[in-house]
Formats: C-alpha cells, sequence, structure tokens
C-alpha cells in the first residue's frame, strides 16, 4: 500500500475545477472542499494498492446533518461517471426509498447542468433519475424494488442516511460482491446517527470505530466518524464542534444554538438534535423520559425508613429466559420512592452480556439483579422473594400483566396478595404513564439511582392512539424496559389508592373483585 499525494490532491483539485455549489449564497461557487471533505477525497483516491489500484473500498462517513455530506456524496458519484477512467461505468444511489436515494442524485444533476463541459458529455434523463455518460457509464438510482433483481455490476454505490434501513437487505445485495469485475469500486455510505442498536448502520459505526481505533485492521475500509461519545454533555458548546466539522461555515452557530433551545425546551426534541446534530447514538427515536431530569430524581433512598411502609407493587413478569422487574412504589410526603428488584436466569447471564452487550454480569455482583437458578425464569424462586419482601414493607397490592403471568398470580394470591390484574392497553396505561413523566419532570420521585432502571428508562419509548392516549412500547424499544412498565402499573395503583404529588388522573380506575384475592382493571 502506498500513497500518491500528487494523485490525491489531482482529485481534490477536480472538484472545484468542474463543480459548483447548487443551492442558497453558494450556488454557482466552485466546489471547494472544506479540510474534512479534502481529506476523505484524498485519501480515497490517492491511496493505492501495490498493482497500483485504489486501495479504499468502503468509505463510512457518519457526520452531523447540514454539514455537506450529500454534495461530497454527489461530487465523488460524479467523479467516478466523468474521471475515472472505467469503461461502462455503473454507479448507484440508493437509500431506504426512491425519493430519499434521489436527494444525491438530484444534487449531482444540478452540478451538471451548471458545467457546461460535463452537460456536453452526458445526457440528463430527470423522469428515470439518469445520467448517461456519451460512453456508456451511468449513474442512476435504485428504485425502491430494483435491488431484487440483482445482476448489478456496480463501479460505485452511493447509500444515503444508511441509519433509516428497515433491514439489511439492499446493503447486503449491493455490496456482496459488488464490482467483482472491477478493478477498483466504491462503496460510499453517509448517514447520520440513528437509534437502532441492532441494525446495518450500528455494525458499520461500530466496525469504523474499531478501524479507527487500530482494533480492527482493514487497509480497504475508511472510518470517517464526527461524533460526539456517549458520556459527553449533549449541552455543551464544545461537543457540538466534534459532529460538525463545517460549523461556521454551512451551519451557523447560531443556528444550532437555536436547535439545541428547542430541544432543551421539547423533551421529545432531545434525541433528534442529539442524532442529527451531534451524530450521538440514542436508544430510541423520540425520547420519552428527559435523563437530565431523570437523573435530578436518583437522590439518596434510605430503604430502612421504608420498612413497615404501605406500598403499591408492579411485577412485569418476563418469559421463561428474560429479565422479570417487580416495582414497589411508596407515598412519601412530597415524593414518590420506589425500590426495584429484577430476576435472571443464572444459566445464560454471560450469553446475554455479550449478545446484548449490557453489564448484567457487573450488576449481579453490585447486588442489583439476582439470578434465578438454571438456564429459564424460575417462578418459585421469584415467588419466595416476593414474599419474603412482604416481610419487610406493607405490600398493599401487586399489579400484573395477566398474560404470561396467571400460575404466578395464582400461586401469589394464595398465598394472601392482592393481586390485580392490570391490563397493558392504552385505557389503562395512558394516565400512569403521563403521571410518571410529571413526577419525574417535577423531581418528585426517588429512585435512589438505581443503574437498571436508569438503563431502562433511557430505553423506554410509548406509542400514541388517535385519542392522544399513550403507552409504553417494548416492541418500539430496541432495549429492556420491564422494569418501566412494572413502575408505570404500580403508580397506576399508587395513585388509584393513595394518591399521587402530581394532579389526579384524569381517567381515574375503578376495580371490583374478580376471585378471592385477585381483581381486575376497569374503565
Amino acid at each position: 500500500m502506498s500513497f500518491d499525494a500528487k494523485l490525491a490532491q489531482r482529485a481534490i483539485d477536480w472538484f472545484p475545477r468542474y463543480l459548483k455549489h447548487t443551492k442558497g449564497r453558494w450556488r454557482g461557487a466552485p466546489f471547494e472542499l472544506l479540510p474534512w471533505q479534502a481529506e476523505i477525497v484524498g485519501k480515497l483516491f490517492g491511496t493505492l494498492t501495490a498493482e497500483g489500484y485504489r486501495q479504499i473500498r468502503t468509505v463510512y462517513c457518519e457526520v452531523g446533518k447540514k454539514n455537506g455530506k450529500s454534495e461530497l456524496a454527489a461530487g465523488i458519484a460524479l467523479r467516478l461517471t466523468f474521471a475515472d477512467r472505467e469503461p461502462g461505468a455503473e454507479i448507484y444511489s440508493a437509500a431506504c426509498d426512491r425519493d430519499q436515494a434521489a436527494i444525491v442524485f438530484n444534487v449531482a444533476a444540478d452540478m451538471v447542468r451548471l458545467n457546461p463541459k460535463l452537460a456536453k458529455r452526458c445526457k440528463i434523463i430527470d423522469t428515470t433519475k439518469r445520467i448517461v455518460h456519451n460512453n456508456g457509464s451511468f449513474y442512476r438510482v435504485l428504485s425502491a424494488e430494483s435491488y431484487t433483481k440483482h445482476g448489478f455490476n456496480p463501479h460505485g454505490i452511493i447509500f444515503d442516511e444508511l441509519h433509516a434501513q428497515p433491514n439489511r437487505d439492499l446493503w447486503d445485495v449491493l455490496t456482496e460482491g459488488a464490482g467483482d469485475a472491477r478493478t477498483q469500486p466504491v462503496i460510499f455510505a453517509i448517514t447520520t446517527a440513528g437509534y437502532d442498536r441492532h441494525s446495518i448502520c450500528w455494525e458499520l459505526h461500530e466496525y469504523a470505530l474499531k478501524v479507527k481505533r487500530g482494533i480492527i485492521k482493514d487497509p480497504t475500509f475508511l472510518p470517517v466518524v464526527h461524533a460526539a461519545e456517549d458520556a459527553d454533555n449533549w449541552e455543551d458548546e464544545k461537543t457540538w464542534a466534534k459532529a460538525n466539522p463545517s460549523l461556521g461555515v454551512t451551519i451557523s452557530p447560531e443556528r444550532l444554538r437555536q436547535a439545541y433551545q428547542k430541544a432543551k425546551e421539547v423533551p421529545a426534541l432531545e434525541n433528534k438534535f442529539r442524532r442529527w446534530r451531534l451524530c450521538q447514538w440514542v436508544k430510541q427515536e423520540v425520547r420519552y423520559i428527559p435523563m437530565g431530569k431523570w437523573r435530578a430524581c436518583g437522590g439518596p433512598l434510605d430503604e430502612a425508613a421504608l420498612r413497615g411502609k404501605p406500598c403499591w407493587a408492579g411485577l412485569d413478569l418476563s418469559s421463561t429466559t428474560d429479565l422479570t422487574a417487580l416495582v414497589l412504589a411508596f407515598r412519601l410526603e412530597k415524593l414518590i420512592a420506589v425500590l426495584c428488584r429484577f430476576w435472571i436466569p443464572e444459566a445464560n447471564i454471560e450469553a446475554r452480556v455479550r449478545r446484548d452487550r449490557v453489564p448484567y454480569d457487573a450488576w449481579k455482583q453490585q447486588g442489583l439483579i439476582k439470578t434465578t437458578p438454571g438456564n429459564v425464569i424460575d417462578y418459585d424462586f421469584i415467588e419466595a422473594e416476593v414474599a419474603a419482601l412482604s416481610k419487610v414493607y406493607d405490600m398493599r397490592e401487586i399489579a400484573f400483566d395477566r398474560h404470561g403471568a396467571v400460575q404466578v398470580s395464582v400461586h401469589l394470591a394464595a398465598r394472601g396478595f392482592t393481586m390485580v390484574d392490570f391490563d397493558q392497553g392504552f385505557g389503562s396505561m395512558n394516565a400512569p404513564t403521563k403521571d410518571l413523566l410529571k413526577v419525574v419532570l417535577g423531581e418528585q420521585l426517588r429512585h435512589g439511582g438505581d443503574p437498571v432502571l436508569a438503563w431502562m428508562a433511557d430505553n423506554m419509548v410509548v406509542t400514541q392512539n388517535a385519542k392522544g392516549e399513550i403507552r409504553p412500547d417494548k416492541e418500539k424499544s430496541t432495549e429492556k424496559i420491564d422494569g418501566m412498565v412494572a413502575l408505570v402499573m404500580a403508580l397506576g395503583r399508587l395513585q388509584r389508592n393513595a394518591g399521587l404529588p402530581a394532579a389526579k388522573f384524569v381517567n381515574e380506575p375503578t376495580s371490583r373483585p374478580q376471585a378471592a384475592g385477585m381483581r381486575k382493571m376497569e374503565f
């Protein structure tokens, strides 16, 4: 592998020589690459194999919005089409849908129209989103379904907003064996950060970081990640510069401050700001619990002072191999105090740590999670644990989801517990879910800084129906939220019986006896 500085500079100089900006106050101005863009172009076109071909085959470019990554991708697509000396070059724009894929193409087409020399050498077909070179090479947008037909022989692939891919199918079809008949094909992926940590984008994000840090040696892969670290303070302006290499040029610092202020005032916008502006991977698309406020509710919790106090519990029972959560909610003078208990099967904890990248083993050592014997959840063990807790705390009711918890609920009822069947639909979950946010925003919750519950609060996603009612959504939450579901149920029963510091629910539940020791929620 070698670096040809002259070849790299020739590629960098090609951009302002042939291309012009297409939008805003820069329209018509030569496309002078910014330093971070020039570094990418120089490395891509100047790093060579021993045979003299391009060494870099894949570029992963993760950077905040409005930094000029679409313009850079358009320029690279045009250089591959017009100036790469590749007979019959096929360049494709791909994305989660055709409209998204057309964004980079439309920029490229405008660049061609602004340069008579390039315009004379090709034909732009807007109806099919194609730029056809006179020598037979072309640059085109892929339709949503065309990837299923296979048969492509790409010299270049521009993959836009990779984080939005619903699965890895399109990426695999286009990149698996891509350009086998080509001597130096290029895959150029651009994206902001996402929230799905089981996606192809997260996989490439992690791979890029390992290559960047030298953990993995891959000279064919160029990692470009301008992003805030997970531990960085998203409110600090010093953090903003990490994800915005074009700050002060294509991005106004004042505009960024305005976007920040909106995110600060509207919690639902926080994750959008962090993803789009800071390239910070988050746990969900729209944050429900503002974690700053959640942490403010983490003051010291004196468990000994709660002994003998009345409480209402929520039990979210897992499937046979998953996490089970019990949350106890206590009504204090001006606060709601919550205690949590979590259980997981002992035998599969190491596999879960590797698979989920969640420190269950560390939490176990710290006493934050208990393990049940074997490789499936031991319901008898949990029943005994609940019975032991009832000797310490005055457990008035246990709310539970009847799906998957019938056996445990019957057994606990037989032990003398009042079991309340808490439906998981909008009617039951709406009011306590909204009230959870109220007590968090009002800093009227005390959870003692439990890291397991904090992890679940950070994961929590809610879904909304046409009436504006909400409930926690386990399917949309990319990680576990069992403790939060248990907390919502516990708050629902506490409000019904002892009240919350916040205003009463609009839809207050009523209940009636269902069976000995068991009750069903009604609305």
